[in-house]
């Protein structure tokens, strides 16, 4: 019989994980369907190319844009290369916090990444799509400049919840080693 050294996990480990993961890609889907339905709902029932713009109130419109560059027009490609290197930075990112959301056991963390995950794919389905993004959600009488989407606020939100997340790590981290450092100062026992 030889023993083995490999780490063994607890099943309330796995189930914690499989959990994590569900609850992960289930958010993923919510973010990527609820962008996709909003922009048909834009381009093929209100036509909002063709209106330009709705005022919905005093300080929300719904004003039609193409975003050919990232979230808030950052990094605008206007030309096939352009498009199809944003098409491939786009992938190359949602795979990456992809892998990242499966991977983390930090629950905060998998949900901001799967926000940014589902708002990345969101924007690149329109771009494979259409060649540029469908952007409508309009504040600026707010003195907010940019037009954007719900893919673009999924990617704010899971980015602001992840540096939320680093934050409540470090701090973990550091009360962890002040117990730890109490601990050794102990005089041991007689």
């Amino acid at each position: 019989n030889v023993a083995h050294s490999f780490p063994t996990r607890r099943s309330s480990d796995l189930v914690s994980d499989r959990l994590r993961r569900t609850w992960s890609l289930a958010l993923l889907a919510v973010v990527l369907i609820a962008d996709r339905w909003s922009k048909l709902w834009i381009l093929n029932d209100i036509k909002l190319p063709e209106v330009g713009r709705i005022e919905v109130s005093s300080i929300f419109s719904l004003t039609f844009t193409w975003n050919r560059g990232v979230s808030f027009g950052a990094l605008k490609a206007d030309g096939e290369l352009g498009r199809w290197a944003l098409i491939v930075l786009s992938l190359g990112s949602a795979g990456w916090f992809g892998w990242w959301m499966w991977n983390t056991s930090r629950k905060l963390a998998s949900a901001a990444l799967a926000l940014i995950v589902g708002g990345a794919l969101g924007n690149l389905v329109d771009r494979v799509s259409y060649g540029a993004v469908v952007d409508f959600l309009d504040f600026s009488a707010l003195h907010f400049p940019w037009i954007f989407n719900i893919a673009d606020s999924a990617i704010t939100v899971g980015a602001a919840l992840l540096a939320l997340d680093f934050l409540l790590e470090a701090r973990e981290e550091r009360a962890a080693a002040a117990s730890g450092a109490k601990g050794s100062d102990s005089a041991p026992a007689a």
